[in-house]
């Protein structure tokens, strides 16, 4: 899989597509590939705050359900209802099938992400 080079990566294997203070949230392959066949997506509400590091929503498979993890601090101001009818977009297309738009309060949150390369160093160290 290529990771998109755009994208920034959190170790618990979240991307987010940065377009000013805008950004769009969702899981890496590597994840969507780990769970397996993905079942159920529990989005967050439009309007809600996410905090940085915490826990926004879930996905469940047939092996696990897996907290997501917001990688940057902000409102949520639209979240993928196509993924309610059809949580299987992300094992199809894990890097385009985004959770939620978040409006960044703090655009210094994104300085600690991953690089598309620093985060494929970081998978490589983790599944060796």
């Amino acid at each position: 899989m290529d990771y998109p080079a755009a994208y920034k990566y959190t170790k618990e294997h979240e991307w987010i597509e940065l377009n000013g203070k805008w950004g769009k949230v969702g899981i890496t392959d590597y994840a969507q590939n780990s769970l397996g066949d993905i079942v159920f997506v529990d989005l967050p509400k439009v309007g809600s705050s996410v905090e940085k590091g915490k826990v926004f929503g879930s996905v469940e498979s047939v092996k696990a359900v897996s907290d997501l993890y917001s990688p940057v601090s902000g409102k949520v101001t639209a979240v993928n209802d196509d993924l309610t009818a059809s949580p299987e977009k992300i094992n199809t297309d894990a890097h385009g099938a985004w959770i939620m738009k978040v409006e960044v309060s703090d655009s210094a949150d994104a300085n600690d992400l991953l690089s598309k390369d620093a985060y494929e160093t970081y998978i490589k160290e983790e599944t060796h």
